[in-house]
């Protein structure tokens, strides 16, 4: 149980139409408290009928197709690749979150905190709070491997070699979900967001092995019967109001794929048709005309397309397309995300990510190139083809085999093209570049000038107004250093909230915004673009907010970043406009790829790659670094949940009275 207080504020973040929901949402509970024990749960006649007929072809790809493939073909390397993972998972040794080939147990224990070995209690599924690690151990590492993108690595492990062990153990896996999941008790039915995407994946792998033989009889039966568990569970339990985040539209995406795959019934059909109506309002509610998600979390813009993605194609296979504002707003969230991707090939970590994927078709958690490359097909783009590289599994797999000849066909420029300076206005984020995409020259800067997050809660945005990441040659130099954790560690996750955590200013160590929970926020900054001034090699960008004006001195922080890119040099000028006595911190997170060379007073020579850099700190800066520490924690990156890794953090202070000026500099002549 969280602490009353936290229920004070969450109740202060919802209108009134919220709460009259949550408040008929505790009288469900209560009836279906009632309905469980009396056993008492919707028929699925008509469902279980009709569905051992109904289905849509997932893949093209025939039983058996890559068992001959010549040797140094993609398809070669993608058949052993994947049964290589398959013969893992069949074993139950299954990567996730940052643990290698955990054993999971025989059969595999699906109630369980497998990081730290930790039970999950089996009871009534609304009465755990998947918040209070004591309780259920980390939800996000029990949650994980009953998503089952593993069964979809077995699935397409029985298609390219044609062995039917793999099929079997997608059967086998299921069995004994079943078996130890029953409706309505534990952590796996207590988010109807895991459940969806449990759907998704079940589709996915059962019709990648509904030919070998092995789906009929009781097998059968109780798939069928939890599957309509599962939607009935899903769409009497939408996400609403302030938590109408991501959560609502991989909800709707569960649904529309299962019942776009098995519409049997009259009830099934309705569904779908609701399902659709809310992937077309809510597509559009939570992302900006330009493309970038309303959550201002990159690894949320990638799992959110992942969903709409994989819902348009399904619409399109079977009849039920989209309308054209969805699919155009699809094409702009991809050109959001290859923009973010043109200066490394990593994106960068703004805003909450906790590795979240939809499907396994042999890509993985945080990667955007596969999908820039389904999009490449999809809308005909050259460009998205360039930010993709070669033709990806994924595409094949999504798309069939005659994706590759329309991924081929596109003719991007053979010539690395010039990176452009970008604007992203409505989402916030402005992009300052300079030199050859790819090439040793190539610098990328992205300014976030845009809002805290998503609604009221502002569930997975960070504290992170005015912050910048820094890419030169490909590499990063400096960083957004990631998220970590949700639940298994309090202090970690507020310190990578945090305004200290990123690469922006604190006054007097303050948080911009208030956190006042771990997906919680009161009061926020509010942060506008003041200037914006593109060149063809690099230009100018000036944002501010307001964050600091709840100080009993209210503050003003406002930042100039100008790239001259012919010059290689980047200025960061920080202005401080308030009255009375201050302490002012200017922060930056270096990658944990950066070592510091030298440091001779306010001059850092930092070694990225094969390169240097040179980072001149004010000299009214009174300058301290940090690597690694606990106390006070700093100086971690973390691009997985639950893996961090120590990097250099450097901070300048100062003491100011009234209004003050620090420039910093970034000089990059040798990288």
């Amino acid at each position: 149980m969280q602490p009353l207080i936290w229920y004070w504020r969450r109740l202060r973040s919802m209108p009134p139409e919220e709460m009259a929901w949550r408040t008929a949402g505790l009288a469900q509970v209560v009836a279906d408290r009632c309905r469980m024990a009396l056993g008492a749960y919707p028929s699925d006649d008509g469902f279980r009928t009709a569905a051992s007929t109904q289905h849509f072809e997932v893949s093209d790809l025939a039983v058996g197709g890559w068992v001959r493939a010549e040797a140094g073909s993609a398809e070669a390397a993608w058949r052993d690749r994947v049964c290589r993972q398959a013969d893992a998972v069949a074993a139950h040794r299954l990567a996730f979150l940052g643990l290698d080939e955990r054993d999971l147990g025989d059969p595999i224990d699906w109630n369980r905190d497998h990081e730290v070995g930790k039970p999950c209690p089996l009871r009534f599924s609304p009465a755990v709070d998947y918040r209070r690690y004591e309780e259920v151990g980390d939800a996000k590492v029990v949650w994980e491997p009953n998503r089952h993108h593993q069964l979809v690595v077995l699935g397409r492990a029985y298609r390219a070699s044609g062995e039917v062990r793999y099929a079997r153990a997608v059967v086998e896996q299921i069995d004994s979900w079943l078996d130890q999941c029953p409706f309505g008790r534990g952590m796996n039915w207590r988010s109807p967001l895991e459940l969806a995407i449990r759907m998704i994946n079940w589709v996915w792998a059962l019709e990648l092995v509904r030919g070998s033989g092995l789906l009929g009889g009781q097998p059968r039966e109780r798939i069928w019967r939890s599957i309509h568990l599962h939607l009935w569970e899903i769409t009497r339990k939408y996400s609403r109001g302030s938590s109408a985040n991501n959560h609502r539209i991989g909800e709707a995406a569960g649904v529309f794929v299962a019942t776009s795959c098995w519409p049997v019934s009259d009830e099934a059909r309705r569904w779908r048709a609701e399902s659709q109506d809310i992937l077309c309002q809510e597509i559009l509610k939570q992302t900006h005309p330009d493309g970038g998600s309303r959550e201002q979390a990159v690894g949320y813009h990638l799992f959110v397309l992942q969903f709409l993605l994989i819902a348009g194609v399904v619409g399109r296979q079977t009849g039920f397309d989209f309308p054209a504002s969805y699919w155009e707003r699809l094409e702009k969230m991809l050109e959001f995300l290859g923009a973010l991707s043109e200066g490394g090939e990593a994106l960068p970590l703004f805003g909450d990510c906790d590795d979240g994927h939809v499907l396994d078709l042999g890509g993985g958690a945080g990667d955007a190139r596969s999908w820039l490359a389904v999009g490449a097909v999809l809308f005909g783009r050259p460009d998205f083809k360039a930010w993709a590289g070669a033709y990806p599994e994924t595409a094949r797999w999504l798309l069939g085999a005659s994706s590759r000849a329309r991924f081929d066909a596109l003719t991007p420029p053979e010539s690395p093209q010039r990176l452009q300076s970008r604007a992203f206005q409505d989402s916030g984020y402005y992009l300052l570049q300079a030199g050859r995409r790819g090439a040793a020259d190539a610098i990328s800067v992205v300014f976030d000038c845009g809002e805290l997050g998503f609604k009221p809660i502002a569930a997975h945005g960070h504290a992170d107004a005015l912050s910048f990441t820094l890419r030169a040659g490909g590499q990063d130099v400096l960083v957004d250093p990631g998220t970590y954790d949700y639940f298994r560690f309090p202090a970690w996750r507020e310190y990578f909230r945090s305004t200290r955590a990123h690469n922006t200013v604190t006054v007097d160590g303050a948080d911009q915004s208030a956190m006042q929970g771990p997906f919680l926020w009161g009061a926020r900054a509010v942060a506008r673009c003041l200037a914006w001034q593109p060149t063809a090699d690099g230009g100018r960008v000036t944002g501010e907010h307001d964050g600091y004006a709840r100080l009993q001195d209210p503050v003003v922080h406002r930042r100039t970043l100008e790239l001259d890119g012919r010059s290689r040099l980047l200025t960061i000028r920080d202005e401080i406009h308030g009255r009375g006595a201050h302490e002012v911190s200017v922060h930056f997170h270096l990658s944990e790829q950066c070592r510091i060379r030298s440091m001779a007073g306010q001059r850092l020579e930092i070694a990225v790659g094969g390169g240097t850099v040179t980072l001149e700190m004010d000299p009214r800066l009174r300058l301290s670094t940090l690597f690694g520490s606990e106390r006070p924690i700093a100086g971690w990156v973390s691009r997985r949940y639950h893996q961090k890794m120590a990097s250099p953090t450097l901070v300048g202070r100062a003491a100011c009275r009234d209004s003050a000026e620090f420039i910093c500099r970034v000089r990059m002549n040798d990288i």
